[in-house]
């Protein structure tokens, strides 16, 4: 996840979901795209102009003819209480019934080439115009200025006023985005890197005395912790482990028939090497084929402005794991790999929306976001059309709810993380997760990790220690409550945050193991101080939740012999009348952790920390019934995989 910049972006709401204002006429036959200003962008944050001649990408994206019929679309094809439940619309009868016409695809598209535009391909759903042209050109057909603004520590392009677009164009331009650089760029929580002439990740090792299994080992050399000696956290679970833990391993089905893809930024030149080698050592009775691995690359172009913020190095982990944790849940599955050119969100969207658009994945994993929801308003609005198209076509579009907690310690004050706050995407939240020498789980509880480090015999801080970590989870306020949500999720959760406003859609939905201290064993080529080649770590993160949950819908799709889509209807309605999803619980518990001081071997010493579990002071709490980090609960073995 990602630290956001603050933008204030307000939205107006309708249906549960981000609707597009009506843009404001101005003078001179133009019409104002409502938000579409950043507010940071003033004066006195100004450090340069824009270059007349730099080269930047954008796309205009266009509103549906029938928004409303669209979302009615999508829930009846969701909603097990609907009489066309699982009646799934093709991308065709999407885009006959919903997407733009010709005429208005035309029309923005002439006006773009007038203004000097080199046009691109318009997609098969006709969602955006896109277009590359000069500063000069972006100023003179949105009636800005483009300029240089420093904010929060990062200089980044923006316009200096709202853009707008001639009158007769304004009803049909749902957002412009790529205009400025209005959204911090995107980035996985655990990694760090350069952007430029990339090598493979820094390497990363886990030290010793670590556990084959939840409570192998207990450290009885190091001072109790809060009065106990406790376990040492496990060297990273296995396949297997994860698969009898979820209760995948003994059903019959692998996923076989099934797609998923994951969307990530960049492409690691040894993802498919590193995926089959990780199987051949830690799963080698499900080897990953070149027949089930394919990958769609979107490439970079250096002509333009580049995005010189992202760490294209940083995403290979994320990748990797991305890759691994799928086959390790589905091993009969295909995967597709979606790396988009860069970490922006304009960039993302592209590749989410490829897949949508010919609808090549059943599920589609994603493992990143932004921090809060502060983000402008036409990327709202983007990432939401996408995704009710995703739910018409039956496709089940999960992301990560995030690693920051509650993000209070981030933005200042609590949030849900977009677009994990979407209402018609699943939010996968994350858990710790204890499983025994037998592969059964022990325990399962949320994860929100207090570290006290253990310096000169004792643990400082105290018990639960300061908070390091955590799955996300809160309350949208750019979001109303879906319709799925009312009656399941409490009231206080509904409105925490909300200031008097409507009850808003809560985060997340579905839970599945993300704690690092309990987190899943990964294979993937990295640079260590000796050379480059392939080795073994423990990762966590709902970077991790995320493919792991995408994975047992796979097997519960192979079983069901159809595709489940947009799973949150079905699993709010089970969630009260059958025992399919797992109640998680606090649980009070810590395990002991050793790392590296140099993240390769011992030369420089050893670090060693406890680490709890579920740590308390936090505006999110894991509890009974329906909770703000855990959602609904995780998968309960066959009740969830045969859910109807």
């Amino acid at each position: 996840m990602r630290r956001a910049l603050t933008l204030f972006v307000s939205l107006a709401l309708a249906g549960g979901v981000a609707a597009a204002a009506p843009a404001t006429a101005s003078a001179q036959g133009r019409a104002v795209i409502p938000l579409s200003h950043p507010r940071w962008a003033v004066p006195q944050a100004k450090v340069a102009d824009s270059a007349p001649s730099s080269k930047l990408n954008f796309r205009v994206y266009l509103t549906m003819r029938d928004q409303t019929g669209a979302e009615a679309a999508a829930q009846a094809a969701s909603d097990p209480s609907s009489k066309t439940y699982k009646q799934y619309l093709t991308p065709d009868q999407v885009r006959d019934q919903f997407a733009a016409t010709d005429s208005t695809v035309g029309a923005v598209r002439d006006w773009l080439a007038g203004s000097g535009f080199a046009i691109g391909a318009v997609p098969s759903n006709k969602a955006y115009v896109e277009a590359t042209g000069t500063a000069d050109q972006v100023e003179k057909a949105f009636s800005v200025e483009l300029g240089k603004y420093k904010v929060e520590g990062q200089t980044l392009r923006a316009a200096d006023k709202e853009l707008s677009v001639p009158t007769a164009l304004a009803s049909d331009v749902l957002g412009v985005v790529g205009v400025d650089q209005a959204t911090n760029l995107l980035k996985p929580s655990h990694t760090d890197g350069t952007p430029n002439d990339v090598p493979p990740s820094d390497g990363f090792r886990n030290a010793r005395p670590c556990s084959a299994y939840y409570g192998e080992k207990t450290d009885t050399t190091d001072p109790a912790y809060g009065g106990k000696n406790l376990p040492y956290a496990p060297c990273g679970y296995t396949p297997a482990q994860l698969r009898s833990a979820y209760g995948v391993d003994k059903v019959g089905a692998s996923g076989a028939g099934t797609t998923v893809a994951i969307v990530d930024a960049f492409a690691s030149p040894t993802l498919y090497a590193d995926a089959a080698e990780y199987a051949k050592k830690n799963d080698p009775s499900n080897p990953l084929s070149k027949g089930q691995f394919s990958e769609k690359i979107f490439p970079t172009n250096p002509a333009l402005e580049p995005p010189d913020q992202c760490d294209a190095a940083g995403w290979y982990g994320e990748q990797t794991l991305d890759v691994e944790a799928v086959h390790a849940m589905a091993p009969s599955a295909k995967i597709l790999y979606v790396g988009a050119s860069d970490c922006q969100d304009a960039s993302l969207d592209e590749s989410l929306n490829w897949i949508v658009s010919g609808h090549t994945a059943d599920i589609i994993s994603n493992s990143y976001g932004d921090a809060g929801e502060d983000i402008p308003a036409s990327e709202v609005r983007v990432w939401n059309q996408i995704a009710l198209q995703a739910a018409m076509e039956g496709i089940g579009v999960f992301f990560s709810s995030g690693d920051s907690g509650d993000e209070a310690a981030n933005l200042g004050t609590p949030s849900a993380d977009f677009p994990a706050s979407d209402p018609w995407v699943t939010a996968v939240g994350g858990t710790s997760l204890a499983v025994g020498k037998d592969g059964k789980q022990i325990f399962e509880t949320g994860w929100e990790t207090g570290k006290s480090t253990l310096t000169n015999g004792t643990y400082v801080p105290g018990p639960p220690g300061a908070f390091t970590s955590g799955a996300g989870g809160g309350t949208s306020v750019i979001f109303d409550q879906p319709f799925y949500q009312k009656g399941v999720v409490p009231d206080a959760l509904s409105t925490q945050n909300q200031h008097g406003k409507a009850k808003g859609r809560v985060v997340p939905d579905l839970s599945a193991v993300a704690d690092p201290n309990t987190g899943f064993l990964i294979g993937q080529t990295q640079t260590f101080p000796d050379g480059v080649y392939y080795d073994q770590y423990r990762i966590g993160g709902t970077s991790l939740a995320s493919p792991v949950l995408a994975g047992v819908m796979a097997v519960s799709d192979s079983l069901a012999h159809f595709h489940h889509g947009f799973i949150n209807p079905l699993a709010y309605q089970a969630a009260s009348h059958s025992q399919a999803i797992n109640d998680v619980r606090h649980v009070d518990g810590a395990v002991e952790r050793v790392d590296y001081a140099n993240s390769v071997d011992a030369t420089s010493g050893l670090i060693t920390s406890a680490r709890t579990f579920d740590y308390p002071n936090l505006t999110i709490h894991t509890t009974g019934g329906y909770d703000n980090v855990t959602g609904l609960g995780s998968p309960n073995g066959l009740a969830f995989l045969l859910l109807p």
